[in-house]
């Protein structure tokens, strides 16, 4: 961190708020910065998308407002904010460990409530415009197949990620206030700001990553929405988020050697479903393990790569659906 970003957090926690800002809303004033940039980048590139393609654009955009509007959306947003602010209030008796506790049951809940919308969502958006022939008065238009799936992705997308960054940096705050709140419990010397935000910042690479297996689910879903309906499509979707995490932990376990067999499905199941535990940093995020940011790259290269090969698979079974 350079000399000057050093002297902005050099006061310590101890002062009163009366004479000085305490050290974790100092500590938070970067990344609420942060998440302003975001919400530009992630506002222009959804107008980009409905500048570059038009029609699929409005598809997406439709798609997002509808998946707003539901109950749905408040109801997931409204749990996760909650469930994000009464964490840090609880105890869980870990000797001065708690801050962990938080950072890992945070990014947990953070993934969850963003995949289960996505999931959600995706499985009734295709399935039930298919199902009501709302479908086929849109395919009726020129509007192709493709740009159908795609818009759909697309919209879904769009309503996650709002979700997820009014949950991301939300979490990113409350492990900041954490830290002081741990240590004004524990009697303790408050944390300057400069260490709570050089704690809080190694959570980003988890927030990543979770946002890429939302991606990797949301791809899958829509595929799987084009010939089911939602309550098979979610089970699916939940099999594979499981099997995901945990039949890789089976493959490099030594259970391949002492029952072949269970080793020989669970390198099978990894060929051909998403090994979702590429993702899953949350308990070395919480353990102060540094994730290197290659690492991130890669997995996103994964993710992007096995979506696209999902909405490839989409637009086969799409392709000769009958509509009528």
């Amino acid at each position: 961190m350079s000399t000057a970003v050093s002297a902005l957090y050099s006061i310590s926690a101890s002062a009163s708020p009366l004479f000085g800002v305490p050290a974790w809303l100092k500590a938070t004033w970067p990344i609420d910065q942060a998440a302003l940039v975001a919400v530009a980048i992630f506002v222009v590139a959804v107008a980009l998308i409905r500048w570059l393609a038009p029609r699929c654009g409005a598809i997406a955009w439709v798609t997002a407002k509808e998946t707003a509007l539901q109950p749905l959306f408040l109801i997931l947003t409204l749990f996760g904010l909650f469930g994000l602010f009464i964490f840090p209030f609880l105890p869980y008796h870990t000797l001065g460990e708690d801050v962990k506790i938080v950072v890992s049951q945070g990014l947990t809940l953070v993934k969850l409530v963003c995949v289960f919308l996505a999931i959600w969502t995706a499985s009734s958006s295709i399935a039930d415009e298919i199902e009501g022939k709302t479908a086929l008065m849109i395919l009726a238009k020129p509007v192709g197949r493709q740009k159908f799936v795609f818009g759909k992705y697309l919209g879904v997308m769009i309503a996650v990620t709002a979700l997820f960054l009014i949950l991301g940096f939300f979490f990113m705050n409350t492990v900041a206030y954490k830290l002081a709140y741990d240590a004004r419990e524990s009697a303790k010397e408050l944390p300057t700001a400069i260490e709570c935000y050089q704690y809080v910042a190694k959570m980003a690479p988890g927030l990543c990553l979770a946002y890429f297996e939302t991606v990797v689910l949301t791809a899958i879903s829509i595929a799987i929405s084009t010939r089911l309906p939602l309550l098979p499509n979610l089970t699916i979707c939940l099999t594979i988020y499981a099997l995901g995490h945990v039949v890789p932990t089976l493959v490099v376990s030594n259970v391949g050697e002492t029952m072949p067999i269970v080793g020989f499905f669970a390198n099978l199941i990894c060929a051909v479903t998403p090994i979702l535990e590429h993702f899953n940093m949350e308990t070395a995020i919480a353990m102060d393990q540094a994730v290197p940011w290659d690492y991130v790259a890669t997995a996103g290269v994964y993710s992007f790569l096995f979506a696209g090969v999902a909405m490839l698979l989409s637009l086969l079974l799409f392709e000769d659906r009958d509509l009528a």
